[in-house]
């Protein structure tokens, strides 16, 4: 079971001696700050951890290892702990490694060398206990994919993220707006310690991102010109090999992107392993699209005569109007029904504001205001999201729910004074 093509990816470590490789030592203010020269890590009075890192790839991962180490770990523990229940001999741990090790043979490949650089940083302060699984920098990388993973195995995880971007007459004052919901469920314990973070890359473009500890992938982020990007799974067969990690995707495209066309020309570029629809949201383009990608197809989906978009978990690009997975997914899952609730609530909101974005994220009935319970997977609210965040890109502002799922308050952050390492925390 172990090819050639394993071990290569099993000694894989990328080169570093371009870069600084000076260990940080971080500064311990209290027991919610820390700080690395121009780096900190604070926890706000919403219960928001608020993380700020620049530099180069090396010293990202790095720094952000060192400050948030405390989080990546438990985080790491909340997470394979499920694994640990599931797999108690000693002969199925053996298994499992040899298996992560065969599916992920060509993860390797398939992520620009700058993050995996980055990721090799972070890894550092990764725990021995897993090793089981992985060494730290293999899993590193493998926890980067386990999102995919769990788009692509039904029932796990991922119930359904629910998206959607209004502009010009269709909001109060014309500019765009987005509201999404990330509902990615791995228990209580993993989305209580939430991190907004903001990176400074020597290279490529500011940006924040709605996270994790261990997670330098972005599943919800906008970057300094404005350019959002949010993900939602599609309908995915399981895969049979790990490529690019959809999560490293899209943040390459808010580092190097600045506009639509820019954003489609990367996503071309990289081979992921599931289907998922990419909502971009632009400044610049004043506009929203999707960019529907799939280990064998891509496709690109824009509104016509309309000032509205909505996503939830199926394709709408010409390119999947035959596909037979994405057809059946639409007939035999709650995706259409979310859509269609979507529309119901925008239809309500003549001039979509932000608390409209927000009442929209928060709301718990079916169709027609229809009490279908809490909980419910057709709900926009299903009362399990990790985060919920809206976006004004054209102001830079965005809005982070707090604990619990979207029902604590959102929080307000100003891009436009964040990379001067101040913010606006006030919530509505």
């Amino acid at each position: 079971m172990v090819s050639c093509g394993t071990i290569r990816s099993l000694k894989d470590i990328p080169s570093i001696t371009a870069y600084n490789t000076n260990i940080p030592e971080r500064v311990k203010v209290s027991e919610s700050n820390f700080k690395y020269k121009n780096n900190s890590l604070l926890k706000n009075k919403y219960g928001l951890w608020e993380l700020y890192v620049e530099g180069d790839a090396f010293q990202r991962g790095l720094i952000t290892g060192s400050l948030t180490q405390e989080l990546l770990i438990n985080q790491e523990k909340v997470f394979l702990s499920k694994i640990d229940e599931l797999v108690s001999s000693k002969t199925k741990r053996r298994f499992l490694r040899i298996f992560l090790a065969w599916f992920n043979r060509k993860m390797y490949l398939n992520i620009p060398l700058e993050y995996k650089v980055e990721i090799f940083g972070l890894s550092k302060y990764f725990s021995n206990n897993y090793n089981y699984i992985a060494k730290p920098y293999l899993r590193a990388l493998y926890l980067h994919g386990a999102h995919d993973i769990g788009h692509a195995l039904q029932d796990l995880a991922l119930v359904g993220c629910s998206s959607f971007a209004a502009w010009g007459e269709k909001t109060y004052d014309g500019s765009l707006i987005i509201g999404r919901n990330f509902d990615f469920f791995v228990g209580d314990e993993f989305s209580k310690e939430k991190i907004i973070a903001f990176i400074n890359p020597t290279k490529g473009h500011k940006y924040m991102s709605v996270t994790w500890g261990g997670m330098l992938g972005v599943v919800s982020g906008m970057n300094e010109h404005g350019l959002t990007v949010t993900i939602n799974a599609g309908k995915s067969k399981i895969p049979l090999i790990a490529k690019t990690p959809v999560s490293i995707l899209t943040k390459e495209i808010l580092q190097y992107a600045s506009t639509i066309d820019e954003a489609i020309t990367i996503a071309k570029k990289r081979k992921v392993f599931v289907s998922e629809s990419i909502l971009i949201g632009s400044s610049k383009d004043k506009r929203a699209i999707t960019i529907e990608v799939s280990p064998k197809n891509f496709g690109v989906f824009e509104v016509t005569n309309s000032t509205q978009l909505i996503c939830s978990n199926h394709f709408q690009s010409l390119a999947y109007k035959e596909d037979k997975h994405n057809l059946k997914h639409i007939k035999e899952s709650h995706s259409q029904y979310r859509y269609k609730r979507m529309e119901e609530l925008l239809e309500q909101n003549k001039k979509l504001t932000p608390e409209g974005a927000v009442n929209i994220l928060r709301n718990k009935e079916g169709l027609n205001n229809k009490f279908i319970g809490y909980g419910n997977e057709k709900a926009l609210n299903q009362l399990l999201a990790h985060h919920s965040i809206v976006f004004k890109p054209e102001q830079l502002i965005f809005w982070v729910s707090s604990n619990p799922y979207q029902l604590g308050e959102y929080v307000a952050y100003d891009l436009n004074t964040i990379f001067d390492n101040s913010h606006s925390d006030t919530s509505f």
